[in-house]
């Protein structure tokens, strides 16, 4: 039997929340975190989107289980990560985990961009 995940509440309580993450006010993040029946596709019980966007609204990064990638497209677990124009597969570890690894990336590349020291 599967031990709860003590930090699922966090990334539960995030659901519908949009914030902003530079000085002027162009970049934000949103949240979009359901409790979902557990069809092979999304085992942890989740459907997701954490997602970084710029002042246009684009997408830069983020963490979703919305459709297959690659590999995954066959069946299988649908987790994987945006950063600007790649698309890779992510293994869901727990809440954590998942948001430790977009506030990494949306780090990442708000450091590239020069948003950030």
């Amino acid at each position: 039997m599967m031990s709860r995940d003590p930090s699922l509440d966090v990334l539960l309580d995030l659901d519908g929340q949009v914030l902003v993450v530079d000085p002027d006010g162009g970049y934000w993040v949103r949240f979009v975190v359901t409790r979902v029946a557990a069809p092979a596709e999304k085992p942890h019980g989740l459907d997701y989107s954490l997602t970084l966007h710029g002042p246009d609204g684009e997408r830069l990064a983020g963490f979703d289980n919305a459709h297959p990638v690659g590999a995954q497209a066959r069946g299988g677990p649908q987790d994987h990560r945006h950063r600007l124009r790649t698309i890779k597969t992510y293994e869901y570890r727990d809440a954590a985990t998942l948001l430790g690894d977009f506030w990494k990336a949306v780090d990442a590349v708000l450091r590239k961009k020069g948003i950030i020291p």
